[in-house]
């Protein structure tokens, strides 16, 4: 299978481990229980097939009512290559393309980790309190109350790291649930009192070395938020393979979506 449709059919089986899944054509709509907007979005319904057009119009039409009837803005997430013109159908009627961040993927043998500084520990999160302290890091890093992730007590499900500096948080990253081999890091934050350290570098490389050997992935992506951010994962191994796309209805949290 070619990379770009893995890893948006690998999305897709992971998503809906924890989802609610609304199937209409070509799309399905992806409702968490939680109502944090970030957690529920529109995924492609069958990567790497093509679509019909035509089925666009109502497909649409049902995921925002059912999105709707839940009071949930609808945003997408689409890997270019999986699915080729899909994005610019969903525009067509009515959806607003945000972005097309370059998709960076990275195998455990050219992963490459950086040196700890002196006072400087990563670790996997282990425990509840850990994992808000996480959460907490999250929070701060994108100014977005209630960000962050679950725990689980299997890897496979996904993990969360924390970086410390002196014994205090600092960085956190994430990894998601493992589908295919394939697992997406996200979640990479620091707090602004520790920024320009290279602690996110840090988090990202042990969540991603985490995922390979204590999950079993064998290949992790990421969309980078900046360029600067795009530069951060390419030291560390990553290179794109293909492209996102990042969608919404007009309003909502269209200046989030990178």
């Amino acid at each position: 299978m070619e990379i770009g449709a893995r890893i948006a059919a690998a999305q897709l089986a992971g998503s809906a481990r924890s989802k609610r899944q609304v199937v209409a054509g070509p799309l399905v709509g992806m409702l968490h229980d939680d109502d944090a907007w970030y957690l529920s979005a529109m995924l492609a319904a069958e990567p790497g097939k093509p679509f019909d057009p035509d089925e666009v119009p109502w497909a649409l039409a049902t995921i925002r009512q059912a999105f709707a009837a839940e009071g949930r803005w609808l945003s997408a997430e689409l890997v270019d290559e999986a699915n080729p013109g899909l994005a610019e159908a969903l525009e067509a009627n009515g959806m607003t393309i945000v972005s097309h961040p370059p998709l960076l993927v990275v195998e455990p043998d050219d992963l490459l980790s950086p040196e700890l500084p002196a006072g400087v520990t990563a670790h996997v999160v282990g425990s509840d309190e850990e994992q808000a302290e996480a959460n907490a890091v999250s929070a701060e890093a994108y100014e977005m109350e209630g960000a962050g992730f679950a725990r689980h007590s299997d890897p496979v499900n996904g993990g969360c790291v924390l970086v410390r500096v002196d014994g205090v948080a600092a960085a956190s990253a994430s990894w998601t649930a493992v589908a295919d081999g394939v697992t997406e890091v996200a979640g990479v934050g620091t707090i602004h009192t520790q920024r320009r350290r290279g602690l996110g570098a840090i988090a990202t490389a042990y969540a991603t070395q985490q995922a390979f050997e204590l999950a079993g992935a064998t290949l992790a992506w990421l969309t980078p938020g900046d360029d600067g951010a795009d530069r951060i994962y390419r030291r560390l191994g990553y290179a794109p393979k293909a492209t996102a796309v990042h969608l919404g209805d007009p309003g909502g949290h269209l200046a989030d979506l990178r």
